[in-house]
């Protein structure tokens, strides 16, 4: 089973264009959940993404609700700010999915309220809010490849290159 990202309802198309490319490098489920702040034919997503799209492994959800049937809750990890635990204490599963809120919201506080014990943060300093929502996913990601020992397997392919 590949571990999925899902993001709720992303702002910034260069952001999901990265994701996206960073989960084609990771064998990882990319899901997003609508409305999306932009076109997925924008430009900019397009770009970020550049020639990997037909590797990205892309699930669109038209609303939370949708993304919450397909989804089974046990494999929900949720990251944010805003968050207590660290995100290395977070139980990784081979088939986690690691859920990210969008760039402007962050997390949507029903979530942190309904699972204050599946929610994780970044550490950082008090002089920044928050990180770069690709840089915090590809953060929790290799975090979680690492203690799956997904790695491993790619670890493999790449001395083979």
């Amino acid at each position: 089973m590949a571990l999925n990202v899902a993001l709720i309802e992303p702002q910034i198309p260069p952001n999901t264009g990265s994701i996206a490319r960073l989960t084609a490098a990771t064998d990882s489920a990319l899901h997003l959940i609508e409305p999306l702040g932009f076109s997925l034919e924008d430009r900019e997503v397009r770009r970020a993404g550049l020639d990997y799209w037909d590797a990205v492994d892309m699930w669109v959800h038209p609303h939370w609700r949708a993304f919450r049937e397909a989804m089974d809750r046990e494999r929900c990890l949720y990251f944010s700010s805003k968050a207590e635990q660290p995100f290395w204490e977070a139980p990784f599963q081979s088939n986690s999915c690691l859920v990210f809120g969008n760039e402007t919201d962050g997390m949507p506080q029903r979530i942190l309220e309904k699972h204050p014990e599946r929610c994780y943060r970044i550490p950082m300093t008090d002089q920044v809010r928050s990180l770069n929502l690709a840089t915090a996913v590809a953060i929790v990601l290799y975090e979680a490849l690492r203690q799956t020992d997904v790695l491993e397997a790619h670890r493999d392919v790449a001395e083979r290159r």
